[in-house]
């Protein structure tokens, strides 16, 4: 049977897997989501939703400078414990993060920081946009939502596009390494510089 985006979805969000990984799963319970989940548990794989919510008290502060020394950022990212924080895995996660920090400039963390002001700014953009395009007015505020769902995947880290890939986002590369780990663990804040830019913080 077709997968669906929807149902795609609705097994990340309950289990915190990337999602072609839950595409084979939905695709082996032929569309079925509890049989799905009892995929991933068992290979180990859908651990990351139990585990959020546990204190980060340890962790530690990535560095990434690209070539040329011109652009960089520093990001912290919280775990559990400190045998964790000394793994690959971890150490491999914050580089990641801390080179996709450098790349792609995010504004904040995750999207309840994004600044009212911000959102109400961006949605009276979309807004005239809409209207200027030509559209309805009674489909405006769908338009704007949608495209309020689109700024939050461009500003907010947790929702942005993996540089390494592009079948994943940073908050499904968090995910799994909670899995492989099996202890809670968050991007509490970045910081990019950039010669000749002001910098761009999640504070």
């Amino acid at each position: 049977m077709a997968i669906t985006a929807a149902a795609v979805k609705e097994l990340r969000d309950k289990t915190g897997v990337g999602m072609m990984e839950c595409k084979a799963a939905l695709t082996e319970a032929d569309g079925n989501i509890e049989k799905a989940i009892d995929i991933l548990r068992k290979k180990g794989v859908a651990k990351a939703a139990k585990k959020v919510g546990r204190a980060t008290n340890e962790g530690l502060v990535f560095s990434y400078i690209h070539a040329g020394g011109k652009l960089g950022a520093l990001v912290e990212i919280a775990c559990e414990t400190d045998f964790v924080a000394k793994t690959e895995d971890f150490l491999a996660l914050g580089h990641n993060i801390a080179m996709h920090v450098a790349a792609t400039a995010p504004e904040v963390v995750k999207r309840e920081q994004v600044t009212t002001t911000d959102l109400e700014k961006e949605a009276e953009i979309f807004k005239v946009q809409a209207l200027n395009e030509g559209k309805p007015e009674h489909i405006v505020e769908k338009i704007v939502s949608g495209r309020l769902e689109k700024y939050y995947k461009e500003v907010v880290l947790l929702e942005q596009v993996y540089v390494k890939d592009s079948e994943k986002t940073i908050k499904d590369l968090v995910n799994e390494t909670i899995s492989k780990l099996g202890e809670n663990m968050s991007v509490v804040r970045f910081q990019r510089f950039a010669v000749g830019e002001s910098s761009s913080n999640s504070e």
